[in-house]
């Protein structure tokens, strides 16, 4: 039988047997990761994000680990579900708190757990952990956010509801530049992205790109500036504390991208990034002052370039904004999955989740027909040479 514990820090799991079973690649799962907001101060009960994360065990041996949160709020998923406690609290119930298996403010699909036992293995024995550990807090249910798509057919043989979201990605089809890469766009389109990078120029604004141990913390200094700045634009504070930086470029810098912006020989903006073998994510922005279209170059425009210097097949650039369309980044499916306790809700979420699939569908087509590519321009050959 499998034997579940639950832990209340991700320390009280050594970091080699946690990232053993998670990889090391994928940074968003790596024990440092976690760790260094549960350190921070960042992710705490205090801030609605108490660490339950289970490991799980079968004849003495570590099989499975995997984040779980008790969650008392919705803020910092990216994955909506106000209108569920809302229907909750109207018919009396408390819809908080709920478990998450998520990694916090960071709508990056990928691996949510780490197990030496195939998905479909698994996923039974995680579907009957998170139901126990419901009963034993009082949750209303459990919540996994961006999984991997190859997992979804396990957790719906294991009864678990899946919900549709879309995001933008950029994909590097054989690219040997950025104007290669523009050469694929329709004419106007190309303009429109020319123009907003000569706007940068134009403004006397230069660009660098800083990567991992070459990062300084005066740097991180700059960049933590502008990125609560961003925040308070909005009424809002950051939700990482200062030291969450501090401690990536300390355990994990291979995976720091920090893209400075200077005008004048001053900082002005920042976007620090996080980076897999395969895939760059645009995660943290801000700036000390608005400059025209700097923001489109400095999270879009240089992460591509990027890419195609390093090879990476994918951009990530984070949740929402349907301007990425016009700058070539991809409607993609992201999926989460979801079972709740109360199960009188159970057909009316069904039928939620199929109409709003159907609608996301029909939008993430609408929304391709708008991307910059010549037709038949995105294999990677040169439109120019045809």
């Amino acid at each position: 039988m499998p034997e579940i514990h639950v832990h209340n820090a991700i320390d009280e799991i050594p970091c080699a047997e946690w990232n053993a079973l998670c990889g090391t690649d994928y940074p968003f799962l790596r024990h440092e990761f976690l760790s260094a907001l549960e350190r921070s101060g960042s992710v705490t009960p205090e801030t609605g994000w108490q660490p339950i994360h289970i490991s799980i065990r079968m004849e003495d041996k570590l099989v499975c680990v995997m984040p779980l949160y008790l969650k008392s709020h919705s803020w910092g998923e990216y994955v909506f579900d106000w209108a569920w406690a809302d229907a909750w609290q109207r018919h009396g119930i408390e819809y908080y708190p709920k478990l998450l298996t998520a990694i916090p403010f960071t709508p990056a699909t990928g691996p949510r757990f780490g197990s030496s036992l195939t998905s479909a293995q698994i996923t039974p024995i995680i579907g009957e952990a998170v139901q126990l550990i419901a009963q034993r807090f009082n949750a209303s249910g459990w919540h996994g956010l961006f999984v991997e798509p190859d997992t979804l057919s396990a957790f719906k043989e294991a009864d678990f509801m899946v919900r549709l979201g879309t995001q933008y990605h950029w994909f590097n089809k054989g690219y040997r530049s950025f104007e290669h890469y523009l050469a694929h766009f329709t004419s106007r389109k190309r303009k429109n992205v020319r123009k907003e990078r000569e706007k940068v120029q134009n403004q006397g604004i230069s660009l660098v790109t800083i990567e991992g141990t070459h990062i300084e913390k005066t740097q991180l200094d700059t960049f933590y500036r502008f990125y609560q700045r961003t925040y308070r634009k909005r009424g809002m504070q950051g939700y990482l504390a200062r030291s969450f930086f501090d401690l990536l470029l300390e355990w994990i810098p291979e995976h720091l991208v920090l893209v400075m912006a200077s005008y004048d020989d001053e900082d002005v903006a920042c976007a620090l990034s996080l980076k897999s073998s395969t895939c760059l994510y645009g995660r943290y922005w801000g700036c000390s002052e608005d400059f025209d279209s700097l923001h489109f170059e400095t999270c879009y425009y240089q992460g591509i370039e990027y890419c195609i210097e390093q090879g990476l097949k994918r951009f990530d650039p984070g949740a929402q904004g349907e301007h990425k369309i016009q700058r070539g980044f991809e409607p993609i499916e992201t999926w989460s999955v979801h079972w709740l306790r109360e199960k009188g809700f159970h057909p009316a979420l069904t039928n939620f989740l199929n109409e709003e699939q159907s609608l996301l569908r029909d939008e993430m087509a609408l929304l391709s027909s708008g991307l910059p590519f010549r037709t038949g321009g995105t294999d990677g050959s040169d439109p120019d040479q045809q």
